[in-house]
Formats: structure tokens, sequence, C-alpha cells
């Protein structure tokens, strides 16, 4: 008979207290990657509601710090921005205009914390309407985005849109941020017509450096880039095929630089 009831041997215990210590150990690592991926998600939650808002310079404290090394920002074809200074001008001193809206919502997120807890990419879509007023003369230079009635005296613009974002995020003293970001349009297209017709006009705007329409509808056009992007984008066009870009990250165990 065997004796089911005798002691543990010393070893046996040390071997199962090293057992359970490495479970504790890969609990607390896969609690504090879920709490990261949380942190993460709501982060750019945080910088969507403050851009729809118009309350952009609550964004600039939400990046890197001054002198990070590799802080990188992209929003159209017109080129990339590569330093502190003018990643964060994007947000500064933006205006509150009268009767515009910004309603981007975003969706379908794919995060992934680096296994070392040091970075973090994600991937998101958008779908949103952005509208406004705009002055009849200031309208007159971009005449497809217009409705065809007028509101208060003023030229209407109501769009809808839907953008990619991927990021790369930091940890810096126990804190996520922004570190490389970038922005794909996806399709737009005016309230009154299909975004497959408005496709075809609206290929060239992604090269320009616009950054906003401000008071009154005027553009307000992007700083010059640092550098020119490295690779470009182009928002529906209903002659080419669509593709997985950008692509949604893996597990890794630290940093790649796959959003180019």
């Amino acid at each position: 008979m065997t004796d089911t009831t005798r002691e543990p041997t010393v070893g046996e215990l040390a071997e199962e207290i090293a057992r359970l210590r490495g479970e504790v150990a890969d609990a607390l690592r896969l609690a504090q990657r879920a709490e990261d991926r949380g942190q993460v998600e709501n982060l750019f939650s945080r910088y969507m509601h403050l851009h729809n808002a118009f309350e952009d310079e609550q964004i600039i404290p939400l990046w890197v710090k001054e002198g990070t090394e590799g802080i990188r920002a992209r929003y159209t074809n017109a080129g990339q921005y590569t330093t502190w200074e003018s990643v964060t001008r994007y947000h500064r001193d933006r205006p509150h205009p009268v009767g515009k809206l910004i309603l981007h919502a975003t969706t379908t997120p794919v995060i992934e914390v680096a296994a070392d807890g040091r970075t973090a990419k994600g991937v998101w879509l958008m779908a949103g309407t952005e509208s406004g007023l705009t002055d009849p003369e200031v309208a007159k230079a971009f005449p497809d985005m217009y409705s065809p009635d007028e509101v208060l005296g003023k030229k209407v613009w109501a769009h809808w849109v839907w953008c990619k974002y991927a990021i790369d995020f930091l940890k810096q003293d126990g804190e996520w941020r922004f570190w490389k970001f970038r922005c794909y349009e996806l399709a737009r297209a005016p309230f009154e017509e299909n975004w497959v017709s408005f496709g075809v006009k609206n290929q060239g705007a992604f090269d320009l450096d616009l950054m906003y329409f401000g008071d009154d509808g005027k553009p307000v056009f992007m700083p010059p880039a640092d550098e020119p992007a490295a690779e470009l984008n182009y928002p529906y066009n209903p002659e080419t095929v669509q593709k997985l870009e950008p692509v949604p990250p893996v597990a890794h165990d630290t940093f790649d630089d796959t959003f180019k």
C-alpha cells in the first residue's frame, strides 16, 4: 500500500514554492499588461474627446517629454514632423470657431503592449462628421467641399469622414505617452454626395498641408514639415484596391518601428 498521508519532503516543498512563485509572477505580468493596455486605450480616447471639443492645448502634455528621441507625427503626404516643437505645434493656438462641429468616434482597436512593458502599439478606425460655416468669398477656393445652400449668409460644409490611426506609445515616468503618431484619411464625402464620386475629386487633397478650417472657415495650413513622408497614402479612390495599411500589431517583445 502507498502512504498517501506522508509529509512532503523539503525538496518537494521547495519545488512547489518555486512553481507558485512562477505562477504569481506570470499573473502579475499579465495583470500589468492588461492595465497598460487599458491606459493606452484611455489615452487615445482622451485625445479624441479633447480634439472634438477644440481643446488641443490639453493634448500637448499627453505627448512624450521634450527631447525624447524618435518623436514623430504625420497627417498628410506633405511630410512628417520629427521634433517635439513641430509635433506639438499641431495642437497649439487652435480657435473655437462658431458653428463648427467635429465628432470623431474611434473604434476597432488592436493594441499590443511589448513584453518589456516599455512601449505599446495600436491601430484604430475612426468614423465621424465634420461641419462648419465659411464666408462665401473664402469658399470659392474649395468649391467641391460645400453644400449648395447657405445658412446665415455663409456657405456650409458638412462631411462624413473616415480615418485610420497607427500610434506608438512610450511609457515615461510610469505614464503612457504618445510617441509616434500617424493618421490616414480613408474616405470623405459631403453630406449631399456619396464617397465614391467624391473620392475621384479628393485625390489631390492629401498632398496639401491643410491643417484645419478656422474662424470664418478660413484654411489654416501646417508648418513646413521636417522631412518628406516615407510612404505616400491616398484616400479611397474607386479605381484602386484597398490594402491592409496599417497592419495591426501582433505580440512582440520589444519595440519595432512598423508604422512608417
